[in-house]
């Protein structure tokens, strides 16, 4: 049998020869970036259109090299055959195109992450590679044949090749079903960074089926606390752009989370996962030109998020295309022609009956009243008129300022920010529109002027939007130019890539089209997706979906026609009152039954004792919680200290969590791991107030913002931290959360530590059977 140091030293060199090719990819790379650059701005427009367009694809090919530096190769599949297969972030091959590493996402690499005992798939030992940088410090193999490998060299002691790696928190009945339980261990008890790291080299069999599940139709994922939701949807979303690269990559994807914090929080996983094209954004980011920062009371935005208020806008619009009370006479070179509430009448239903949004139906209604005008006025000239002279009539009639004031009050031309603008601010015009909603609600929505937008209008703006529309005469015209300019770019670019072998290998010829096809700065796909209300994606990944309104969910919808999508949440979770109690009653209005569900079942983040507490709270609130089983122990997870007053005990508690969590006001940038402080919205301040008074004001980051994941101390209310996790958590006053349980729910399931609650008074109901309390 030969010895660990003999393996180890045998990884060594094979981690070593993965790591020489990447490194010479990457010198090929920018050697020929550097070339096309030197070309400098000369030539002819075609020529210098091919260079920017190498230049953008080499440029993208080092930024996907550079991103896989940690964790290159992480896995070795020994297989039945005799053969041996690495498994790491992205496909390499030699010189002689010999495969050097298999992609984590090939068809290949499946059975890393599914093969087991019962079925091995023709796999002998599944071996899991633990580096450090670019050196190998340990190994973990799982013999899945073991009469098959009689003879081999044996497999190491999962304790020895991970040197130690502590065994203790195991929770036997959950990890025996688990693979790579040392790697995995491992990875559950590293120091939080404040970003989310990728899953790619310990994703569980439960996960691997959701990330690789067909691309078609809608996928909900739903999963206790803990379960990985999050990572497993990126992981998805990456395993997509590999499975189904040329569908998705002209139209992207995009990942929607609850807020920029959350964005930044996952904004390395893709990359690290090679994957740098994919949009993130929030709801309040879809509607291009509108910054949504005002806030409102949850009250209002559930209003704004019903249903209903589709049908409330629809007829919001409608009333805007009105039938004036008296006729308008206007004279017109000494005759009187005049705009008749019948003609009028007449004009409005002609121009409905097209079906076309409100601001291109208007161009038919203005043509028509224009004719029945210009008809008036050559009746009473008393003789013929040829057509070229009755165009010029209509054109007179249209420059007259009294005709174009008539005919906007009867149909006026409206922006979104216009409609809904006036709708939330005029009594009289929400009474009209807002049948269906009581007295009270209607109430609710009526605000000042001056009150900027809240996240909760932007679907309202979307919808609108799509009622309004625009003129897309321009627009037809263009896609017709563009799609004859496309298929002679494409043409042009097989013969580029025939006669040149500067990017053979790296560029289609689809891909140097589209570069050909970008007049002036190259943009990205996040790029041009954010100027464009109306982009649609291959591919929408939502995040923390439970938290949507029925608007929300009819705006992202429109984002995605082919109803490809990625749903993952936890209606547990659930904390906005717009938000989902159930899939079925929030997603059949809008899905209409045409999505799939998955879930995950094992809690890898939270302690054991911690997520026990948690459930036993979630459930005496009645809150539907899922099947969750926990990975693992940790010892005195759970602390509960009744006090008198908390500001005296608050610093030293947080002071110990600091310890626990190895960070604290004196720790380098990067040591340690991160602390939350979480407490009801109205005692944020409060908390970040005695904190940032005590010897800890060095450590503390406060509010939601982005900054407080650079922070080793966040104060943070329960929905900031939707997503996020901490190594440990001093939870402020949780009997201030009974009201909204899912806040509390959420906030005691974000620690892999510990959970320190700190109280004055009576606990909520579960919480107070802890046998810790103190």
């Amino acid at each position: 049998m030969s010895s660990r140091q003999d393996q180890l030293r045998q990884e060594q060199a094979a981690v070593d020869v993965r790591y020489a090719r990447l490194d010479e990819l990457r010198a090929q790379t920018r050697a020929r970036l550097a070339r096309v650059r030197r070309v400098g701005p000369s030539g002819s427009p075609q020529n210098r259109s091919e260079r920017d367009a190498f230049a953008t694809l080499y440029e993208d090919r080092l930024a996907q090299l550079e991103a896989v530096e940690q964790r290159l190769c992480f896995g070795r599949l020994d297989l039945t055959e005799g053969s041996v297969r690495y498994i790491g972030r992205l496909g390499l091959t030699d010189a002689e195109h010999t495969s050097l590493l298999t992609d984590w996402r090939a068809p290949a690499a499946q059975a890393f992450y599914r093969a087991t005992s019962a079925q091995p798939d023709g796999v002998l030992r599944r071996r899991h590679l633990v580096t450090r940088g670019r050196v190998v410090t340990g190994l973990e193999d799982e013999v899945l044949d073991l009469a098959a490998l009689v003879g081999d060299e044996g497999t190491v002691a999962a304790d020895d090749a991970l040197g130690g790696a502590d065994r203790r928190g195991r929770a036997d009945e959950v990890l025996d079903g688990l693979s790579g339980e040392g790697a995995l261990l491992a990875a559950l008890s590293t120091a939080r960074t404040g970003r989310m790291g990728d899953i790619v080299a310990t994703i569980q069999a439960e996960q691997d089926a959701i990330i690789r599940s067909d691309l078609a139709g809608a996928l909900v994922v739903q999963g206790g606390p803990g379960t990985g939701k999050t990572a497993v949807a990126l992981h998805r979303a990456a395993y997509l752009l590999y499975a189904h690269r040329r569908t998705l990559e002209r139209s992207g994807v995009l990942v929607v989370g609850p807020s920029h914090t959350f964005l930044r929080y996952i904004d390395q996983v893709l990359p690290s996962l090679g994957e740098t094209g994919v949009v993130t954004a929030t709801v309040a980011d879809l509607v291009p030109g509108v910054r949504a920062t005002a806030t409102e009371p949850d009250r209002v935005a559930e209003v704004k998020g019903r249903a209903v208020m589709a049908t409330v806008l629809a007829r919001a619009v409608r009333q805007r295309q009105r039938v004036p009370a008296e006729p308008v006479s206007v004279r017109v070179d000494g005759r009187v022609v005049t705009i008749t509430p019948a003609d009028v009448a007449d004009a409005i239903h002609r121009a409905r009956r097209t079906g076309k949004p409100h601001n291109l139906a208007r161009v038919t209604f203005v043509r028509d009243m224009l004719a029945r005008l210009a008809a008036q006025y050559v009746a009473q000239l008393g003789h013929a008129v040829p057509a070229e002279d009755r165009a010029e009539v209509v054109e007179e009639l249209r420059s007259l300022r009294e005709v174009r004031i008539a005919l906007n009050l009867a149909w006026m031309p409206l922006t979104p920010q216009k409609l809904v603008g006036d709708l939330l601010t005029r009594p009289a015009r929400l009474d009209a529109a807002a049948r269906e909603l009581s007295r009270a609600d209607r109430a609710l929505l009526l605000r000042d002027p001056e009150h900027g937008w809240t996240p909760a209008d932007v679907p309202l703006l979307d919808e609108v939007a799509e009622m309004l529309g625009e003129d897309d005469q321009a627009a037809r015209a263009q896609d017709a130019e563009d799609a004859r300019r496309r298929a002679q770019d494409l043409e042009y670019a097989r013969q580029v890539l025939s006669s040149s072998g500067s990017g053979r290998g790296l560029v289609s010829a689809e891909l140097l089209a589209d570069r050909f096809a970008e007049g002036g700065p190259l943009l990205t796909t996040a790029e041009r997706a954010a100027g464009d209300r109306t982009w649609t994606y291959g591919h929408v990944v939502v995040d923390e979906a439970q938290e949507l309104s029925a608007m929300a969910w009819r705006m992202l919808l429109r984002r995605c026609p082919t109803r490809s999508m990625t749903i993952v949440g936890d209606v547990a979770q659930t904390a906005s009152p717009a938000g989902a109690r159930a899939w079925a009653q929030t997603l059949d209005p809008v899905l209409r039954g045409s999505w799939r569900l998955a879930e995950l079942t094992v809690n890898y983040r939270t302690p054991a004792e911690v997520a026990r507490a948690a459930q036993r709270v979630a459930r005496a609130a009645d809150l539907p919680v899922s099947r969750l089983t926990s990975a693992r122990e940790v010892a005195d997870a759970l602390v509960v200290t009744t006090v008198a007053a908390f500001d005296g005990q608050l610093v030293d508690a947080v002071t110990d969590a600091l310890r626990v969590a190895g960070t604290g006001p004196d720790a380098a940038d990067g040591e340690g791991g991160r602390v939350a402080v979480i407490a009801a919205p109205g005692r944020v301040a409060d908390v970040a107030r005695v904190l940032g008074a005590s010897r800890l004001a060095g450590a503390l980051g406060a509010g939601a913002g982005a900054h407080v994941l650079d922070a080793p101390l966040a104060v943070l209310a329960p929905r900031d931290t939707k997503g996020l996790e901490f190594d440990v958590v001093v939870l402020v006053e949780p009997g201030e959360l009974e009201g909204t349980p899912g806040d509390l729910y959420v906030a005691m399931t974000r620690p892999t530590r510990r959970l320190h609650v700190l109280t004055t008074g009576p606990l909520p109901a579960g919480l107070a059977q802890s046998s810790q309390a103190t």
